[in-house]
């Protein structure tokens, strides 16, 4: 009922808006203005003010330490969204999907769907399992692999650059500038993590979020749970890791940013094994200032705390 009501709310809110605006903004736009910008949440938002930089306005959605899966979007993103030029969400069911919070609001606002954007249309979809086995769900965390960002950069890229032609060229240069430090941060993460012994190259995290990453540069993965759940680190989740722990001899554990560290403790009491002196970045970076609160400083940062303590 509490979402009922704030969906009406911001319908309303929407309503109004879209009444003050008409149908004037596209017909007075300065067309060397800076574009304004949505984006769903805080990696996209980096991305789109390093390619952008000041030909840009971003409105960031979902902020730090906050659930991107079940968001309740503001009065305010309901008016950045009614106002913007492009609006960017990452796809793969991490915004609730078609039928989620995300799309609820693009339909509210009455956008154009030629400006909402999903940057993962390039990438391959993986999967969670159900626990019969089964494939049921999409792993939203494909961005953790530096291979996919570099898609998801030059999408975006791409859609500024048509979107803005008269600072096309400005922007393709920066775009390309940005790609290119991905691209190097790729061959980073092969060479450091064929640097790891082969016997020490598992990843052990308290939720799934890293298969993209693990699946491409050669790591096995383990995890207390699939997914953010209600039940997150059951006795039979935890059992099931410990029992892989001992069977692989593990050398250490990784407690995600964002997480209740609980679990995992009690995964490293079961089995005797070490958790890293640092957390580990998945679902977003941090706040401005803080040490990872850029998407390059993300990946350099988990690349160097993944081949540190692996290798120890």
């Amino acid at each position: 009922m509490k979402r009922l009501i704030q969906w009406i709310s911001l319908t309303l809110v929407a309503s109004i808006l879209l009444s003050a605006c008409g149908t004037e903004k596209d017909n007075t736009k300065d067309p060397n203005a800076p574009l304004k910008v949505v984006t769903s949440f805080t990696i996209i938002a980096d991305m789109a003010s390093e390619i952008g930089g000041d030909l840009v306005e971003v409105h960031n959605l979902v902020p730090t330490g906050t659930d991107p899966h079940e968001y309740e979007p503001l009065p305010n993103d309901i008016k950045a969204a009614t106002d913007a030029d492009l609006l960017f969400y990452n796809g793969l069911n991490l915004e609730g999907g078609k039928k989620g919070w995300f799309f609820k609001m693009i339909d509210t606002v009455q956008q154009n769907e030629e400006n909402v954007i999903s940057l993962t249309e390039r990438v391959e979809p993986m999967y969670l399992t159900n626990e019969d086995g089964r494939e049921e769900e999409i792993n939203p965390h494909a961005f953790i692999d530096p291979a996919v960002g570099i898609k998801m950069a030059e999408d975006l890229r791409d859609a500024l650059v048509k979107k803005h032609p008269a600072k096309s060229e400005e922007i393709q240069k920066r775009g390309d500038e940005y790609v290119e430090r991905l691209k190097a941060i790729d061959q980073e993460y092969e060479e450091r993590i064929q640097d790891i012994p082969e016997d020490k190259r598992t990843l052990v995290t308290s939720e799934r979020a890293f298969q993209y990453m693990t699946s491409h540069y050669g790591l096995r993965e383990a995890y207390i749970w699939e997914i953010d759940t209600e039940e997150n680190g059951s006795p039979a989740q935890i059992k099931s890791l410990v029992n892989f722990i001992r069977e692989h001899q593990v050398p250490v554990l990784f407690i995600e940013s964002n997480v209740d560290p609980r679990p995992m403790e009690t995964v490293a009491a079961e089995t005797d094994v070490r958790i890293a002196e640092k957390r580990i970045y998945s679902d977003e970076i941090g706040q401005p200032g803080d040490e990872v609160d850029t998407y390059v400083k993300y990946l350099n940062y988990n690349i160097n705390l993944i081949h540190d303590e692996l290798s120890k």
